[in-house]
């Protein structure tokens, strides 16, 4: 069969038409200035943030006319457009902010400053979005728009987006959400390697660029919900996992009913974002047993974390990982339906030697509950991408976590990290 590198083909079962700057921008401001500290570690980003209360020359809506999604298709042109939009929001910050949000490359930060906790729990570093003005969060969203294809930014806004709904909605106490933080690791050009960081509770990028060696990788990278289906006051229905739910029940029907018995006879595995890791593989289907189109199927769900950003980049790295990919081991448990209202939702891992994905649905609510809405189970997911061979294009070796870090509650209820198991 003829295979398939358009990360940007699936067909999606619902239309989402949040993916905004005005959107992303009035969520984070709706959460008001809830500044924490940043993680004073860092080697030139020490300090705490600084809140600002001035507004930016521009409106939010002026801004946001200002804002074009680059068409980058080329890993050159992404790391091109990022490097200037990097530039362009680091001229709207002072002197103080710079130093905030600024680390060497190799500073050891970046392995400890993202969770999947609140930054009420681990300290983000960086600058925290809602202190900033009007202009300086449009051009610290510029970035990411510059960086990530259509589909991923339009997941991004949607995570965020949720956790907003859950602010204004959910009986949650929980003051961190609605905040993130932005950090940048290295200088920002085109002729060297340089890391954005960007994150909050259900969300935490690390995006390595490097232009000498033409290369992008997001490993590692953390991608959660909650909830994961609500509806917004004109009645517009958000689905930030929808794609990614349609791809893995895609393959999942795929398989035939001796495939689905392997598959669901191992034991997912949970590595913990920010943690280190094992990549332990386990027990269940692998790439070995599948047909050429199943296998694509596979890849296109993994694409949901590894192809973020331009086409080119992700084919590099969806043949990296196809590479390895009867050597991989997928494992499933849960639900065999993709249906929100019946069961506790689905968890599965996808380990091998160029790839780790684990997803995990999240048995709790964490306060943060609504009516009519699920919070919980499929409502409620943790993922996290890592390459076992590129975690943060090998810069740093990774720190293992600390200051109640962790990957939440694995599908058998115990803790990944050995700690106390959350349901954030």
């Amino acid at each position: 069969m003829t295979k398939t590198t358009d990360t940007n083909k699936r067909p999606r079962r619902r239309q989402i038409l949040l993916g905004t700057t005005v959107f992303l921008v009035g969520g984070l401001m709706l959460s008001g200035c809830a500044a924490g500290t940043t993680s004073s570690s860092g080697t030139t980003g020490s300090g705490t943030t600084t809140s600002s209360s001035a507004t930016g020359d521009l409106t939010v809506a002026e801004a946001a006319t200002e804002v074009t999604q680059s068409d980058s298709s080329t890993t050159a042109e992404t790391i091109t457009n990022t490097s200037e939009a990097v530039q362009a929001f680091l001229a709207t910050l002072t002197d103080e902010q710079k130093s905030a949000v600024t680390y060497d490359y190799d500073d050891e930060t970046k392995t400890t400053s993202w969770s999947n906790f609140p930054v009420t729990f681990v300290d983000r570093a960086g600058l925290n979005v809602a202190d900033l003005t009007e202009e300086q969060q449009v051009a610290a969203l510029q970035v990411l728009e510059a960086l990530l294809s259509d589909d991923a930014y339009e997941t991004v806004s949607n995570i965020i987006a949720s956790d907003q709904y859950l602010v204004e909605n959910s009986s949650t106490t929980e003051s961190s959400l609605g905040q993130y933080y932005i950090a940048l690791f290295g200088d920002a050009t085109d002729t060297s390697a340089y890391e954005v960081q960007f994150g909050g509770h259900h969300l935490g990028i690390n995006a390595t660029l490097d232009g000498t060696a033409d290369a992008i990788t997001f490993a590692p990278t953390h991608l959660g919900v909650q909830p994961a289906d609500w509806t917004t006051d004109d009645g517009t229905e958000v689905q930030a996992f929808d794609g990614i739910y349609t791809d893995a029940f895609a393959f999942y029907d795929s398989l035939t009913a001796e495939q689905q018995a392997t598959l669901t006879s191992g034991d997912v595995t949970m590595c913990a974002p920010g943690d280190t890791c094992d990549f332990t593989t386990g027990v269940g289907l692998t790439g070995a047993d599948l047909t050429d189109e199943q296998r694509e199927l596979l890849l296109d769900l993994i694409a949901n974390w590894s192809g973020m950003a331009d086409e080119e980049s992700a084919a590099t790295t969806r043949a990296e990982i196809e590479a390895t990919l009867d050597e991989t081991v997928i494992a499933w448990s849960g639900e065999t339906t993709y249906d929100m209202t019946q069961g506790d939702g689905i968890n599965f891992s996808i380990s091998g030697p160029n790839v780790y994905v684990g997803f995990q649905a999240q048995q709790g609510s964490a306060g943060a509950d609504v009516d009519g809405v699920s919070t919980s189970g499929w409502g409620h997911v943790h993922t996290i991408y890592r390459d076992p061979t590129d975690d943060y294009a090998n810069s740093v070796e990774q720190q293992a976590a600390t200051g109640g870090m962790g990957g939440g509650a694995p599908a058998g209820g115990a803790p990944s990290d050995g700690g106390t198991p959350p349901s954030n």
